[in-house]
């Protein structure tokens, strides 16, 4: 198979899938590395198609899911990032993606796609079975991240819970 059948079947794939596929179980199918799946996938998103890179996978990206989004600026410990993912996707919204600012590497984005309270467990889990920090901890707790929301009412509700818990930093969502 050539590579542009092998993109197209990945799209057909994608376009199919109720949930995540991985690289690994692409470079199965195909019989390729794991890296040139990465390098399609890659080239796919730099072509227009909406395929979202995830930590369980890659999925295209439903038409429902495009919405509106908004940024909201916090800071906090580790302590609240549970409160803080509940209580977006509680009132509605998904979280993106987080992004830092560092002092020496510039901006610092990372990829979420916390779209539920069981995304949002498998995250802390995660984040306590490998001991790993937050990239908020690069900047004292301030981190920027981008929702995803049906409406402004949703985000509202958001901001509003966020500024609740003492997270939300004021003027800047």
């Amino acid at each position: 198979m050539n590579y542009q059948n092998r993109r197209n079947e990945i799209l057909k794939l994608l376009s199919s899938a109720d949930g995540y596929i991985n690289a690994a179980d692409f470079a199965r199918r195909f019989g390729v590395t794991r890296q040139i799946i990465v390098s399609d996938i890659a080239l796919l998103r730099a072509n227009g198609h909406p395929i979202q890179a995830t930590r369980r996978g890659y999925r295209l990206e439903r038409s429902i899911e495009r919405g509106l989004l908004r940024s909201v600026v916090c800071r906090h410990d580790i302590s609240q990032v549970a409160d803080e993912f509940y209580t977006v996707v509680d009132n509605g919204g998904s979280v993106v993606n987080v992004v830092v600012e560092h002092p020496i590497y510039g901006q610092l984005c990372a990829d979420l796609n916390i779209d539920s309270r069981y995304d949002a467990g498998e995250f802390m889990d995660r984040m306590r079975d490998t001991n790993a920090s937050q990239l908020s901890d690069l900047t004292g707790g301030l981190h920027v991240h981008t929702l995803r929301v049906p409406d402004e009412a949703s985000y509202q509700r958001i901001v509003d819970g966020l500024s609740a818990l003492g997270i939300l930093v004021e003027g800047m969502e």
